[in-house]
């Protein structure tokens, strides 16, 4: 089979930054697969994804022009049906035949074969391979379509009559096979060898395509486009890296113009890292230079997250900072053109990015001119959910749980700090800056605590108390944050579970995955003396829940249930991908162990106690025992009576147990579960004797209850780090 190399591309209009990656990876990706089920590429075939902001496009190698001849079995119909008792075609068989386009004479041909329990004939043909037209332009109908697109734009095609929809308007089709067209159609064009390079910067246009393999040469070179995400994001990468070196331009009071340092600090500064940013600005440009601006060092004054953002978000800048971290006043800027004397374009986006800069620095002025604590009241008037309330009645809530944990963790001077910052938490969403820019929630409340000179401790508060933003996040840096990070997640979790608002597949519009993994992370990071069922009780409380009664409407009473298990689900998650087996996580899991801080250390001892070699056997006669106890149907256990142990074995299981039991008691009551367990394994032997030579469920009531009770002294003996029963195979 002959082969050559293939390459489409659409030609459109700007496509939308911030899909344009997986736009150009599904539109190649799709055209692939395609032409492989019709049996067009090879083994060796290999597909290259191109996008720039006005192309999507795909390099596919070895393309054949035809497909191979491939052999079809089709299925007709049992035997009994098609063929009549000499053996000769029915009718039906004849009619089917006829409509697969084969004549009488093929049933003579037929094959015989099971199908089930029925033997069935099949015509066997060959199937002449697919041609390259039809099947570009089947996998071309097919990319299109499955474009991962929200939203697509309708749009008039030149005729004035005809309307087509896609992303943006399409404007050229390439489709070259080797060196010849392919003459495919799609959104009213028809392919040719015609496409187009930059706006301003290309030496040619339009660019004839020689042939499929030189088309990156021809559009870099002649388009002054580099076609490739992946090549242009490490370019600018290296640019970002290395402006400073070639710009020699000094920063601002930290005045170091020098060598390169480690990668992406020059001089001491470096620009802000950002995977996000750098992948929209790939995305907006084609031939990328990037170019060093700089702004008034009077804006320095504004805290630097709200420069920051402003610069990121508005203007698509990546600020520098020094090598403390520290915002300085120069930004790099990532151009579409390549100007000998670039002082224009630098100037005019220093021009462009000044007034963004003063409206921060005005919001800020004029947020300090009025103090949190007073801004507390207007909270009343802002919706947080039609059936929970508006923001001040959640922060009651949260004030409530956050005196009740600081109390429990640090007595009242804690629960009066946290009660204070929980009644600030929300103040700053009603500052023009968060206003704006609602990702500085918190982070301002924090810079305007400070201004109106309150409690370091709740300051940092303010910020904190939405940590962990989201996976590796730093947890808040005080006791104080703490308490009201704990306070806020357990009042959104228990109140947005209660009214029916739970994440369902991959939706999750309120984030709650995420709050109840901070949960986690905090009980078990910081190892609190808290119990997960007390805190969730308390939550359910402050919405008016109080046990089995609902003392105000709208929140279910088995709220607190609820939200347990969806954090234990969160919890077991974490814990397998921080690397521990299902099996330790279930047995650790399965009794719901209500200080979180104590999960890991019960792993490390369930996983010292599986590498013992007593454990399969006596994590299986666990299961054993709970199994028996739960087929026996009684739920409360009778004191065991000695006077009634007959057997040898199991009065020498009882003796066991009887030694054995305190001391891993007294391991387990000091925390260290690992002895605890380990002191276990002295069981075997008058476990294993105990069930070879002991009949559990004897006619005599009062023998089986008696050893019902003994195996339910060992069950719980066994099972205070975890359900060791998770562990038998």
């Amino acid at each position: 089979m002959t082969t050559k190399n293939l390459l489409v591309e659409l030609f459109v209009e700007e496509l939308p930054p911030k899909a344009l990656k997986k736009l150009g990876e599904a539109f190649a990706g799709t055209l692939f697969e395609s032409l492989k089920a019709q049996g067009l590429t090879t083994i060796e075939s290999a597909v290259t994804p191109y996008a720039s902001p006005r192309r999507l496009a795909a390099h596919i190698t070895q393309v054949a022009a035809q497909a191979a001849d491939r052999p079809l079995r089709q299925k007709l119909m049992p035997v009994g049906v098609g063929l009549d008792a000499e053996g000769r075609p029915t009718p039906a068989l004849l009619k089917k035949l006829a409509a697969l386009g084969a004549g009488p004479e093929a049933a003579g041909h037929l094959q015989r074969a099971m199908d089930g329990k029925a033997e069935t004939l099949f015509l066997d043909t060959v199937a002449p391979g697919a041609d390259l037209a039809p099947g570009l332009q089947k996998a071309l109908d097919e990319a299109i379509a499955k474009l991962p697109i929200s939203k697509v734009m309708a749009y008039q095609l030149g005729d004035g009559w005809s309307t087509v929809k896609f992303v943006r308007p399409a404007h050229g089709l390439v489709a070259l096979h080797g060196d010849a067209v392919v003459p495919v159609r799609a959104l009213g064009l028809t392919a040719g060898r015609e496409t187009h390079g930059h706006r301003f910067e290309a030496k040619r246009d339009p660019i004839i395509l020689r042939n499929a393999d030189d088309y990156v040469e021809q559009i870099q070179d002649d388009g002054r486009v580099i076609p490739e995400f992946s090549k242009r994001r490490a370019k600018i990468a290296r640019q970002l890296e290395t402006s400073w070196v070639e710009s020699g331009i000094a920063v601002g009071s930290v005045g170091i113009v020098g060598g390169l340092g480690p990668a992406g600090i020059v001089g001491g500064v470096k620009p802000i890292a950002d995977d996000a940013l750098l992948d929209e600005v790939t995305a907006l440009v084609e031939w990328p230079n990037v170019l060093v601006g700089q702004f008034d060092a009077a804006f320095l004054e504004v805290p630097q997250e709200c420069l920051i953002l402003t610069m990121k978000a508005n203007q698509k800048y990546f600020p520098l900072l020094d090598a403390d971290g520290k915002l300085t006043n120069k930004f790099l800027v990532v151009a579409n053109i390549s100007p000998a004397d670039p002082s224009a374009v630098i100037g005019g986006n220093e021009r462009v990015v000044r007034p963004r800069l003063a409206d921060a620095k005005f919001f800020y002025d004029q947020d300090r001119k009025k103090r949190l604590e007073d801004r507390v009241l207007g909270l009343a008037k802002v919706v947080y959910h039609g059936k929970l309330g508006t923001q001040g009645e959640r922060v009651g809530r949260v004030q409530a749980m956050a005196r009740a944990i600081g109390e429990k963790l640090g007595g009242g001077e804690l629960a009066h700090l946290a009660d204070h910052a929980a009644l600030l938490a929300k103040a700053d969403l009603l500052t023009d800056m968060v206003g704006e820019f609602p990702e500085l929630q918190g982070i301002m409340g924090r810079y305007y605590a400070m201004h109106d000179g309150e409690d370091r401790h709740v300051a940092d508060a303010i910020e904190d108390h939405y940590k962990p933003r989201f996976a590796g996040d730093a947890l808040p840096r005080n006791e104080v944050g703490v308490v009201v990070a704990l306070a806020d997640k357990l009042e959104t979790l228990v109140g947005l579970f209660g009214i029916g608002e739970r994440p369902t597949g991959d939706k999750d519009p309120f984030a709650l995955r995420r709050h109840a993994l901070g949960v986690v992370r905090m009980l078990m990071e910081r190892d609190l003396p808290l119990e997960l069922n007390e805190l969730l009780e308390r939550a359910a409380q402050v919405f008016g829940v109080e046990g089995a009664h609902q003392v105000s409407p709208g929140i279910a009473v088995e709220t607190p249930r609820m939200v347990a298990e969806f954090i234990y689900d969160r919890l077991a998650g974490l814990l397998r991908e921080q690397g521990y087996s299902a099996q330790e996580v279930e047995a650790v899991l399965a009794l719901r162990p209500q200080r979180l801080g104590d999960i890991r250390r019960r792993l490390e001892a369930v996983r010292a106690f599986a590498a013992l070699p007593e454990a399969a056997a006596l994590a299986a006669a666990n299961k054993r025992v709970g199994n028996i106890l739960k087929k026996s149907g009684q739920a409360a256990a009778a004191e065991m009576n000695g006077a009634l142990l007959q057997e040898a074995a199991e009065r020498a299981l009882a003796a066991s147990l009887a030694e054995v039991g305190p001391a891993a008691q007294a391991a387990y009551e000091r925390g260290d579960y690992t002895a605890s367990l380990k002191a276990l394994a002295a069981l075997k032997a008058p476990v294993d004797a105990f069930f070879d030579l002991v009949m559990v469920n004897v006619d005599d009531p009062m023998l089986r209850t008696n050893r019902l009770a003994l195996l339910r002294r060992l069950h719980a003996a066994m099972n205070r780090v975890a359900d060791l029963s998770a562990l038998s195979a």
